[in-house]
């Protein structure tokens, strides 16, 4: 799959792609855009890398890529009635904040649910298998906040 992607063969989901960063052992942002070092970043609406899934719902990366930090600050929108998916266990110390805006977000971590209204967040340690559905009828759009940490084979590196 990495082959085609490189290639231009397939493009991949977004459920693929937060599955190489994971394997990676990085953030969706670091495998789509470069790093930026300045001390200061301001990153347009047009400059904020989106990919939008074949069901419809949207990722948006609202945090610039920056040198040694695996970060990520996300804006979804998640159309009524999508399952977005299961995304796999970071390495562990890996964090994630989510905070739901409009809808209603149904969160599942390792096979227990949690359903999300306006206005709810939630903190998980993102080593577990997390997966995300709008069961409800209304567009859900939420945040999250990602510090993802280093895997053991990394720091090995």
């Amino acid at each position: 799959m990495i082959s085609e992607i490189e290639r231009g063969t397939k493009m991949p989901t977004v459920i693929v792609l937060a599955r190489l960063a994971t394997a990676l052992g990085t953030t969706v942002s670091r495998l789509m855009g470069e790093e930026q070092p300045d001390r200061v970043i301001r990153l347009r609406r047009e400059d904020q890398p989106s990919i939008t899934d074949a069901t419809g719902w949207m990722r948006q990366i609202l945090s610039p890529t920056l040198p040694g930090v695996e970060f990520e600050f996300i804006r979804t929108t998640i159309p009524g009635g999508v399952v977005v998916g299961e995304f796999a266990a970071h390495a562990a110390g890996s964090r994630e904040y989510i905070a739901v805006e409009t809808g209603s977000l149904k969160v599942t971590l390792d096979g227990i649910d949690h359903v999300l209204n306006p206005g709810d967040s939630l903190y998980y340690a993102g080593d577990c298998v997390h997966a995300f559905a709008n069961a409800g009828a209304i567009e859900c759009i939420y945040y999250t906040v990602m510090n993802v940490a280093r895997s053991i084979h990394d720091s090995a590196a």
